[in-house]
């Protein structure tokens, strides 16, 4: 299966970055099959270019990863539904992502980028669209100022629809985010399990810093995913065994906190320079990380359905 249907490198006047790699052109069908409804709840649209003009602002230029490959990639992979996160290459331009809303059939929803300034009435059309939450991305390279002051200010107001936050951080910063998570009055999910240092021991101090706040506070949920950059291995080894460096710590947030977690393929996999995963070995972790079936129903299809198409 192919889902390079055009090339993804060039489209208009924007080229993607050198250092940059593309999506897996010919992922493989995975040997395990995922549950009715299965949603991939974290991947991405990036324009194209020449229709969805990426952001000024930007820190990097894409690969075009359009709709249409999205989603012959979704069916690929045995899965219903798609979450797709807006990503900072296009900024707080939400058309790509609406774009792809509008054409899903109702098979997605979405997870916004905003500015403080936007009005009600175009959080209304957000949702109607079927945008569901919003994202601050507090990683420094991506990012020239911490959206701190945006997340205090838009909190409350999404508040009213429903909606919920995600943030996407690195390990160093959860102390300082910490109080934010904790005082949100919305329900917070964490991108990639706040992405932790997988050479160091589950059960040692900076990943048990993790457990501690999703145990003591119930609106925290986690993302179980992006194996690809969290990985100490080897390519070979990686080709060989999996992602088995990441799966203890996967493992251990799906076994405890059963009704807050979610995956995703990552897909285009942004800002990917050492390798680029196959989106079906990717899936093939998933009865590794959540053997029992109902896990594995709970994890892709109750929990997301739940956050996303229950609201």
């Amino acid at each position: 299966m192919s889902t390079d249907k055009t090339s993804p490198t060039a489209s208009g006047d924007f080229t993607m970055d050198a250092d940059w790699l593309a999506y897996h052109p010919s992922p493989r069908k995975p040997q395990w099959q995922p549950p009715t409804g299965a949603v991939d709840a974290h991947c991405h649209v990036f324009g194209p270019g020449n229709q969805f003009p990426y952001a000024p602002t930007r820190k990097y230029t894409p690969c075009d990863a359009a709709k249409e490959q999205l989603f012959a990639l979704r069916d690929h992979l045995g899965f219903t539904r798609n979450v797709i996160v807006q990503a900072t290459c296009h900024g707080a331009d939400n058309k790509a992502l609406v774009d792809a809303l509008i054409h899903s059939n109702d098979q997605a929803r979405g997870v916004a980028t905003v500015k403080e300034d936007i009005t009600d009435t175009e959080l209304q059309t957000l949702h109607k669209a079927g945008v569901r939450g919003v994202r601050f991305n507090f990683v420094k390279r991506l990012v020239d100022t911490r959206p701190t002051a945006a997340l205090k200010s838009l909190a409350p107001r999404i508040k009213a629809l429903g909606w919920h936050v995600v943030l996407y951080f690195e390990p160093a910063d959860l102390a300082e985010l910490s109080p934010l998570i904790v005082a949100c009055p919305v329900p917070v999910v964490i991108d990639h399990m706040a992405r932790p240092d997988v050479s160091k021991a589950v059960g040692g101090a900076d990943f048990s810093q993790f457990i501690n706040l999703m145990s003591d506070h119930q609106h925290v949920w986690t993302k179980v995913s992006c194996p690809e950059r969290l990985t100490k291995l080897s390519l070979e080894d990686i080709a060989k065994n999996n992602y088995t460096d990441v799966i203890p710590f996967s493992k251990t947030l799906v076994d405890q906190f059963p009704e807050r977690v979610l995956w995703g393929t990552d897909w285009p996999h942004p800002n990917m320079k050492s390798h680029m995963p196959d989106d079906g070995q990717l899936v093939e972790m998933i009865p590794l990380i959540a053997p029992e079936e109902e896990q594995q129903v709970q994890l892709l299809v109750t929990n997301p359905e739940m956050l996303y198409w229950g609201r």
